[in-house]
């Protein structure tokens, strides 16, 4: 197995400004996706935003001048960063979406930064990284997070009655005129169900990533992105060859294609400045301002679709404890302890790690 190498020049600043961005395409990217589903199905969503992904790349790439780069990872490589790809933008994205469909991207966000728990074991077992105290504290608030957003009273809202005219996942139902939009009223179960499996998605890709890429830095992140994509979209083209897929692709509503592209532009962005942040700078400094489109999801979510999420104390908590978590298991401890004088005692016992 090829170990992973950084890149040799490092520049945080850059790498923060990139993570930046790739938190908020990311979060508008969600909301977009949020207001196509109100009128289209799932995998139509998925068969238009996965493919736009290709081009988008293969330009960054070819603007970067490492498109070449493509024709220079081994084979091995070439396996990683196409299980990613897969992983990631097919599995990973029905997943997101199937959940924000049913809770809306404000309650889907908070229990996705479990995928960093997942991530963070398989970078133990695989890459030979450390369990810290640090890290355990993140695994505790990342759990509570979600646990907050949860209705009181330990009941579920009921899920919300397909409107006429919308299609599912599984059908494609008549257009007669719509009637006023209900109310949302978030699906929890089905919601967290789908979270957690897009959540599993996402904890497994980065490592794939991490293999595949080799060190190659920004021009192998770049190339990479391309034989990721590529090989999601011939999946997903795959998969639209199943009886009766081609014909719901085309019963696609106009309102609904318009705001799927638009997701898939703005989530391939996102990808494009995380590869390249992760190229140019430490993973502990793009990881936990990449985490921060959480919040971004809470504004975005307020401007696009106000009438299609739930908001409130108890789902701002929620973010942000589960926000607290996802950089204490992003961050190292000699960069905490940098900045946060502690005891030399207590100072000791953060600085444990196993193995």
């Amino acid at each position: 197995m090829t170990c992973y190498q950084p890149a040799s020049r490092e520049t945080p600043v850059l790498g923060g400004i990139l993570g930046l961005l790739a938190a908020a395409t990311f979060a508008f990217n969600n909301a977009a996706a949020r207001r196509g589903v109100l009128h289209g199905s799932v995998a139509q969503a998925i068969a238009i935003s996965v493919p736009l992904g290709v081009p988008m790349f293969a330009l960054a790439a070819l603007a970067a001048g490492s498109l070449a780069v493509v024709t220079e990872f081994s084979g091995e490589a070439l396996l990683y960063l196409a299980a990613a790809g897969i992983v990631h933008f097919v599995w990973g994205r029905y997943c997101n979406y199937r959940a924000t469909k049913a809770m809306g991207a404000n309650l889907v966000g908070p229990v996705q930064q479990v995928s960093l728990i997942l991530t963070l074991g398989l970078a133990i077992w695989v890459l030979g990284e450390s369990f810290t105290p640090l890290r355990a504290l993140g695994i505790v608030l990342v759990v509570l997070g979600p646990m907050l957003t949860l209705p009181r009273g330990g009941t579920s809202a009921r899920p919300r009655a397909p409107e006429p005219g919308i299609a599912t996942a599984e059908t494609t139902p008549a257009r007669p005129a719509n009637p006023p939009v209900p109310a949302f009223q978030a699906n929890y179960a089905e919601g967290y169900l789908w979270s957690l499996l897009s959540a599993l998605g996402y904890g497994v890709s980065p490592i794939l990533v991490t293999l595949g890429l080799q060190g190659k830095g920004l021009s192998g992140a770049l190339a990479g992105g391309v034989v990721s994509y590529g090989a999601a979209t011939l999946v997903t083209g795959l998969v639209l060859l199943w009886p009766g897929q081609i014909r719901h692709l085309f019963s696609l509503r106009r309102d609904a294609a318009k705001w799927f592209t638009l997701s898939g532009v703005l989530v391939c962005l996102s990808q494009i400045f995380l590869y390249m942040g992760y190229a140019v700078a430490p993973v502990s400094v793009v990881s936990p301002i990449q985490r921060l489109s959480i919040v971004f999801r809470i504004y975005a979510g307020w401007l696009l679709n106000r009438e299609h999420e739930v908001f409130g104390g108890a789902v701002i908590l929620g973010t942000v404890v589960s926000l607290i978590g996802a950089i204490a298991l992003s961050v190292s401890t000699e960069t905490v302890l940098a900045y946060v004088p502690l005891p030399e005692s207590i100072a000791a016992i953060a600085r444990w790690q196993w193995p």
